[in-house]
């Protein structure tokens, strides 16, 4: 019984993506016999994308950084079990708080360069 359950997930996830793809395919040509163009190939650019990401992760970055270094200066070395569930929440804020910030600093790049672009 317990081998039937990754063959099964595998099947699962097969018949998905084929059927995802069956039926886009599917409603792609419908589109074309009644002469609607399909959108093919019209997705808009994002120029921004790479940055955004770019500072989120560097914003994640500097987030495990200071959360390590406050985990060791509020905590020495000898953490009990309760001071350990204490340090990993400070990493857990710390990832949301700079990665929340990385984003809000590609927001400002982004409005900024459209400002200059009007």
């Amino acid at each position: 019984m317990e081998e039937l359950i990754p063959i099964s997930l595998f099947l699962g996830a097969f018949a998905m993506v084929f059927g995802i793809r069956y039926f886009s395919n599917k409603e792609k040509m419908a589109m074309i016999e009644r002469g609607i163009d399909p959108g093919i190939h019209k997705a808009t650019p994002k120029p921004f994308l790479s940055l955004k990401f770019g500072l989120l992760l560097v914003g994640l970055g500097i987030g495990l950084i200071v959360a390590l270094f406050l985990s060791r200066a509020m905590f020495s070395n000898d953490m009990n079990h309760n001071e350990q569930g204490q340090a990993v929440a400070i990493y857990f804020g710390c990832i949301g708080i700079f990665g929340g910030l990385g984003l809000i600093v590609s927001y400002a790049i982004e409005k900024k360069w459209l400002d200059e672009q009007q």
